[in-house]
């Protein structure tokens, strides 16, 4: 049975759905026809920044977060630029699932979440990169149009590795506004957002635990620095998790 979707809006959160020119996302689709990224954090994000970080998204205890560094002890682990959260808890296949994985009682009882930055997350994302643009005011976003809320059948998309691509536009200070307050229909933080200097670009999928910027060597140490962020340095080259 064919679940019900809704007609795409043209404001998704506080971002308004560019449906006539998306000269500013073509940048993000000039790769070599032969080695275009794909499964490597320039695929996710983009290629050609002298920096990145790969942001791991929390797990959950009840509605608190747990980084994975503090799971790692109740395994008697460590965290890496490279550790995998399957790996971590011990699970040998990385297709498990939420109902059959067991938790760790009194540290977490919920895994990561998969997809774009968690809410949380992205706010402190949107506080360190503020200052590392001059164009805070004027960003641009990708959504990957196959969640499945909305049917998007006439709106433009533009390709990145393995993805189409939704263009949207607003301040860096709205990147999280599809994930405030209560919807109708359920909604993700933008898969991709960079600034119109391009500065920076923010990369994550719909399949991943983890978040990848790219950047310049100041901003990706100010977001490893940050205590709010459990943050690596890795490159461009570096598998995705």
């Amino acid at each position: 049975m064919r679940v019900h979707r809704f007609p795409p809006p043209s404001v998704y959160g506080r971002l308004h759905v560019e449906r006539l020119d998306l000269a500013p996302a073509r940048w993000l689709e000039r790769r070599p026809p032969d080695n275009d990224g794909f499964g490597t954090v320039a695929g996710v994000c983009a290629p050609g920044f002298d920096a990145y970080a790969r942001i791991l998204h929390p797990a959950r205890f009840g509605a608190e977060a747990v980084r994975w560094d503090r799971a790692a002890v109740a395994y008697g682990r460590t965290v890496s630029a490279q550790t995998r959260w399957h790996e971590l808890i011990g699970v040998g296949d990385p297709l498990y699932r939420n109902d059959d994985t067991p938790a760790v009682s009194g540290v977490w009882d919920e895994h990561p979440q998969e997809g774009p930055v968690p809410a949380d997350v992205a706010r402190a994302l949107i506080s360190v990169l503020a200052g590392h643009t001059r164009t805070p005011d004027r960003c641009w976003y990708g959504l990957w149009d196959g969640y499945g809320h909305y049917d998007w059948p006439d709106v433009p998309v533009f390709r990145t590795p393995g993805r189409d691509e939704i263009l949207l536009a607003g301040p860096l200070d709205d990147a999280d506004s599809p994930a405030r307050g209560a919807r109708e229909v359920p909604v993700e933080i933008p898969d991709l957002w960079w600034p119109q200097d391009r500065a920076w670009c923010v990369g994550g999928d719909v399949d991943l635990v983890s978040t990848y910027v790219g950047g310049s060597a100041a901003g990706v140490a100010d977001l490893i620095a940050d205590p709010r962020l459990e943050a690596y340095a890795v490159v461009e080259t570096s598998p995705v998790n």
